[in-house]
């Protein structure tokens, strides 16, 4: 079996889970539930693996920590909390847990107190912060999953057996794979439902792919990756399938505003394997409190920002002396924060780096304040490329977004432009990059030539005449495919149609008269 077909076959299987579960929770708070019981399975079977892999290594080749009493396994609690992060005692392990659903009354308040323990398990520890409050969305007292206590049991021993019923470890060579794979796609599946919030929850895997690709142009490691509007961390988690995971040095940076992808994204952290010492989420506005001030600058940055959210702007009079945004010498608009982002993430990026943004086509084009940052962008030789993409690629937006591409150490004065907004395939009601749309775009990218139709590399005293626009359909013509008509064989073709007209009507006038007679 191919592994686009194990992928098929899980995402499958998921859909039943969901289904089964139809009308109990609604799919958007359903995902929580399904979410946080993929994340205990799976961090109660690699903390398994791992004591077991240390024990049989040693020589005790029949060690099953399943099996272990809960006294027994006390031995190894801070080795283990240093080496993983967290513990789980051998009784509230899924496995155990699971098995034992059915007969047990009180199954949502023991499923409290196994997440509290789990989480208390790594206060005073390093990973603290890492762990705490993951299961906050997790609610199994929630009248979201049932209106009693025997109700909500009741939902919650059909999510254990479901969860638990999933082959995970089968579909793929890497168990990780399969179970991040199987989070990103509860994540397209419920994002698509989620309004207009959607776009913020989830990237498409395929745009977060290229956005890495752009990023390590040239590169087989990195020292450290961010994302200031970090989701739930797939951006990030796509260097780890560009690079691999080890070619990420130092580790994973990213900051979120919103509580409940901020956990999210420190789940997805951990079903991708990434230990807690690889990773460092903050929760806040990056925009008015980054948390990252002592680890940057970073070799790579990706980021799908908020589209034109407010912020204070120039309603703080300290934003201006802000060393994020002070050298563009103007601020943001108040209504339209995207470019004190774009700002923000200029500033973090190494001198040898290379940032791809997700931006609104606004921020191309319109004038004010955000013209005069434009203007600085481009003066001060940091655009490296603006690639349209297609449009309806994104959950909760139709619109074709852009990507902007940062660097402070460019080897020319110029700037690519691509025209992308064909390369797309059409997949159920959204539109996709394949492989091949992917892999065309990069391949220009990377080579920044010229396609007619397609691409062009301008230069940038171009561009300032053109009062720094940098929408891409003003340098890259579109190719006009409209049929190409001869005026002249067209008048020649409508005089034989109007003669013939004229004979028929002689003829029909002659038929009448011949009848009246």
């Amino acid at each position: 079996m191919t592994k686009d077909q194990e992928r098929a076959e899980l995402h499958r299987a998921i859909w039943q889970v969901a289904n089964d579960l139809r009308g109990s929770v609604d799919g958007w708070d359903f995902k929580q539930y399904v979410l946080g019981t993929l994340f205990y399975r799976f961090i109660s079977e690699n903390i398994t693996n791992f004591i077991n892999t240390e024990e049989r290594s040693s020589g005790n080749t029949s060690f099953d920590y399943i099996t272990l009493s809960d006294s027994e396994a006390e031995f190894g609690r801070e080795a283990i909390v240093k080496a993983k992060g967290f513990y789980i005692l051998p009784s509230e392990l899924f496995v155990n847990v699971r098995k034992n659903a059915r007969q047990n009354t009180n199954l949502n308040e023991s499923l409290v107190e196994i997440f509290k323990n789990i989480e208390a398990s790594a206060k005073g520890a390093s990973s603290e912060d890492d762990l705490k409050g993951l299961f906050k969305d997790f609610d199994v007292n929630s009248d979201k999953i049932g209106g009693t206590v025997e109700k909500r049991n009741q939902n919650l021993v059909k999510l254990l057996e479901a969860i638990g019923d999933l082959r995970l470890g089968e579909y793929a060579d890497n168990t990780i794979d399969a179970f991040g794979d199987a989070y990103e796609y509860l994540m397209a599946m419920y994002a698509s439902n989620a309004g207009k919030s959607g776009g913020e929850y989830y990237t498409p895997q395929e745009v977060s792919e290229l956005l890495a690709e752009i990023t390590t142009v040239g590169k087989t490691e990195v020292n450290k990756v961010y994302d200031p509007c970090c989701g739930s961390g797939s951006l990030l988690l796509k260097f780890a399938k560009v690079l691999g995971k080890d070619n990420v040095r130092q580790g994973f940076y990213g900051q979120e505003i919103n509580l409940t992808t901020y956990n999210l994204c420190r789940i997805n952290m951990f079903l991708h394997d990434i230990n807690y010492t690889n990773f460092n989420i903050a929760h806040g506005d990056t925009l008015t409190d980054p948390y990252h001030w002592d680890d940057e600058p970073f070799d790579a940055i990706v980021s799908n920002p908020p589209y034109s959210i407010n912020w204070e702007g120039n309603a703080n009079p300290l934003h201006i002396n802000d060393p994020r945004f002070s050298p563009a010498g103007v601020l943001a608009p108040k209504s339209k924060a995207d470019l004190a982002f774009t700002l923000h993430m200029l500033t973090w990026l190494s001198t040898s780096g290379t940032a791809a943004i997700v931006e609104f086509p606004g921020v191309l084009y319109r004038g004010g304040a955000e013209a005069k940052i434009r203007k600085y962008l481009i003066d001060n030789n940091y655009v490296d490329a603006l690639i349209q993409l297609p449009s309806d690629l994104f959950f909760g937006t139709s619109i074709a977004t852009c990507i902007l591409v940062l660097k402070k150490s460019k080897t020319d004065n110029k700037t690519l432009f691509i025209d992308a907004t064909k390369e797309f395939v059409r997949g159920g009601n959204k539109n996709t990059l394949s492989e091949a749309n992917r892999q065309k775009i990069l391949t220009t990218y990377t080579n920044r030539e010229d396609i007619e139709y397609f691409s062009r590399l301008v230069d940038n005293k171009e561009i300032s005449e053109n009062d720094y626009n940098l929408a891409v359909s003003s340098y890259v013509q579109a190719e006009d495919t409209r049929e190409v008509i001869d005026i002249e064989v067209l008048n020649k073709d409508i005089e034989k149609m109007v003669a013939k007209q004229q004979e028929l009507r002689k003829g029909i006038d002659e038929i009448v008269r011949e009848i009246e007679v």
